[in-house]
């Protein structure tokens, strides 16, 4: 079986796509699989890293304000278009899969013109705009929020969950290797600090201003920071002159990030909040406010209603998350709240039952 996966731009459609990918060669290690992403897109470095194939395209997003960077879309596209064409007729895929992201348009659109059937995997409660136009070429569509019948024909989802990578599943069985990786002491707490794959300035600039409290209180800090800010998230971490305190640009070894902590703050991407279920870990998530149609605060809303997160807006942040975590961590009894509440919402096989789907078309 040859497959085609495109998408990408953010972790979070990166990571769902290379779940998938590995649940098919698990079930199949003859499968044959190939990436189409953007070209200078964080999938063009992170899916090689993970041992595929990746080849880009010159897509590039429409941008919603008025701007001279909109006059070369159009060309851009028809560009996109032609290129994705050429990469289906090549290599002959028996089904293609988009995950979201700028790439998945031309190339679901390429491979549904020649009659193969195409599987879309929307990861957010809110559908995005490329997932929205593909729907009607799309033999099947795989959801992780109930209520999708709003963007998609009804007949065509599936209620899959999100996929995550399979050592998020196992993150328990890593807290003395985490503990080692970080150079924890384990009688402390220890606060996670994620912001997406790219970073959160909010949450950045939240913690700086309050990272001394933390420090204070004895608590232990892993802080990602994201490319951006980790310069100056260095200079804060010296200046504060306390071991407790780790940053990093970005973390691979995620599952021994959250092995070890006690609470973690996060954006309410839709990978983080699938990996946050997945790992029962307390988490005050801090909705990113210029999601398109505010859908990261519509996610983290899913765990608040179900007494399974906590919500701090971005608004808020800079006066409230601090003391917002240094609360919780001195409240054993919310902790186990909200670890018991979010476990019950955790899909752990969400990769394997999209996978199923997958290998469904090709029949």
């Amino acid at each position: 079986m040859k497959v085609i996966i495109s998408g990408g731009g953010t972790g979070g459609h990166i990571y769902p796509a290379i779940a998938i990918a590995n649940e098919l060669k698990t079930i199949d290690p003859t499968t044959e699989i190939l990436f189409v992403g953007a070209e200078g897109k964080m999938e063009m470095e992170k899916v090689p890293r993970a041992g595929y194939t990746i080849v880009g395209l010159p897509v590039v997003g429409i941008k919603r304000e008025l701007t001279l960077a909109n006059l070369g879309f159009p060309f851009k596209l028809g560009r996109s278009l032609l290129r994705a064409r050429q990469i289906v007729r090549e290599f002959q895929p028996d089904v293609a899969v988009g995950v979201g992201g700028y790439a998945s348009g031309p190339l679901l659109l390429a491979a549904s013109f020649k009659g193969i059937p195409t599987l879309i995997q929307e990861q957010n409660s809110y559908a995005g705009i490329t997932n929205k136009a593909l729907a009607r070429w799309a033999k099947r569509i795989c959801v992780a929020y109930p209520g999708m019948e709003a963007f998609f024909p009804a007949e065509k989802i599936k209620l899959t969950g999100n996929p995550v990578r399979s050592d998020i599943q196992f993150a328990d069985q890593q807290i003395e290797a985490g503990r080692e990786l970080f150079a924890l002491e384990a009688t402390r707490p220890t606060v996670l600090i994620i912001g997406g794959s790219q970073g959160a300035r909010t949450i950045n600039e939240s913690i700086e201003a309050g990272l001394q409290r933390f420090v204070d209180a004895g608590v232990q800090v892993i802080w990602q920071t994201g490319a951006s800010f980790i310069s100056r998230a260095r200079e804060v971490v010296a200046a504060v002159g306390s071991p407790l305190v780790k940053a990093y640009d970005f973390i691979y070894d995620m599952d021994k990030a959250y092995a070890v902590a006690t609470i973690v703050i996060s954006r309410a991407g839709a990978l983080s909040v699938s990996e946050l279920c997945l790992v029962g870990r307390p988490a005050i998530l801090v909705p990113f406010p210029a999601a398109s149609e505010d859908h990261q605060t519509k996610n983290a809303m899913s765990l608040v209603k179900n007494d399974a997160a906590l919500l701090v807006t971005d608004r808020n942040a800079r006066e409230e998350l601090i003391t917002t975590a240094l609360n919780l961590l001195e409240n054993p009894n919310q902790q186990k709240q909200l670890s018991s509440q979010i476990k019950t919402l955790a899909k752990p096989h969400a990769a394997r039952e999209i996978a199923e789907e997958v290998r469904k078309l090709t029949k």
